[in-house]
């Protein structure tokens, strides 16, 4: 009886690795036809990707520089702001008179 369930138990585990490998062929088929061929619809996305990786590759390098000149119209405009408050309540004043 030890060898019969034995045996059974070697068989269930050679056809669950057969079902599992027929599942991999599956879906590596699967996975070959979305992105194997190089017209393929993945590789359109990947030669569009690396396109536009390759236009925004000098943005990092511009960030800073740039940053520090919105920092400065920032502070600039914190003064227009503040002189506009001012008007703004000098015409206000003057309205209630």
């Amino acid at each position: 009886m030890l060898i019969l369930m034995t045996f059974l138990t070697a068989l269930a585990a050679l056809l669950f690795l057969g079902v599992v490998a027929a599942a991999l062929v599956k879906i590596a088929a699967t996975l070959e036809k979305i992105g194997g061929d190089g017209d393929s619809y993945l590789a359109r996305l990947r030669l569009g990707l690396r396109a536009i990786e390759r236009e925004t590759s000098h943005l990092p390098a511009a960030a800073v520089p740039l940053n520090r000149g919105l920092s400065q119209v920032a502070a600039g405009l914190q003064g227009v702001d503040d002189a506009l408050g001012g008007l703004h309540a000098a015409l206000t004043a003057q309205e209630r008179r």
